[in-house]
């Protein structure tokens, strides 16, 4: 007769992946440990971890864990992540489903640069209120617009996505890479050109047909 069998092992590593133990914890359906680590101290844990949720791994994490099962990002980004120091037969994922508070920021960050609503706010909090209609104060120059600039995507998948939706709104034009574009790491001339090349306008994307024509053009080589 065996016993139950041990419960699965699964450690947040660094400050952000903390944030999650109580959630997780709170939705378990099956017997785990959760176990918290920096990134400094988890190498020497590693051999009794089935789970790994983190935004990194190195190949000495690699080295160590002998019995991983999966490496859990709590992001969408893998950047930090070495694929090749896996073990084999672990699993890699990201999350997704957060695209739209991320794509809400972007836009409210643009528009709090391009009216310098951080300039106003300080000098307001002085004791000076910048506005055309101010009777004691000179005009502020003109306020820019959104509208009509060109917004360059780079990474076109959920969140470039939310973005760009959410910028059609602002009468934007995009930029988007196509997949075979030059990659970021090509130079951001490159990428630049290859961006300005396939820019639309927010009419053509209005259209599903002339979408899926730009796209088929776009992803086709150069």
């Amino acid at each position: 007769m065996t016993g139950a069998p041990a419960p699965l092992r699964v450690a947040f590593v660094g400050g952000f992946a903390a944030c999650f133990v109580e959630p997780v914890r709170a939705r378990l359906t099956t017997a785990c440990e959760l176990v918290l680590a920096d990134e400094g101290d988890i190498v020497a844990r590693l051999p009794e971890v089935d789970v790994l949720v983190g935004m990194a791994f190195t190949p000495a994490m690699g080295a160590a864990a002998t019995r991983l099962r999966l490496v859990q990002v709590p992001g969408a980004g893998t950047d930090r992540i070495e694929r090749a120091a896996l073990p084999a037969g672990a699993s890699l994922a990201n999350a997704y489903g957060h695209e739209a508070g991320i794509a809400e920021y972007v836009l409210g960050a643009m528009l709090s640069l391009n009216r310098g609503f951080g300039r106003l706010d300080a000098s307001l909090r002085r004791g000076r209120w910048e506005a055309a209609w101010s009777h004691d104060a000179p005009p502020p120059p003109t306020a820019p617009e959104l509208t009509g600039k060109t917004l360059g995507i780079l990474g076109y998948g959920r969140i470039g996505q939310a973005v760009a939706r959410r910028a059609r709104a602002f009468d934007m034009e995009r930029g988007e890479p196509a997949p075979r574009a030059w990659p970021y790491w090509a130079g951001p001339s490159r990428w630049m050109t290859s961006c300005a090349r396939r820019t639309t306008s927010p009419s053509r994307w209005r259209s599903p047909r002339r979408r899926a024509a730009w796209w088929a053009r776009a992803s086709s080589p150069s």
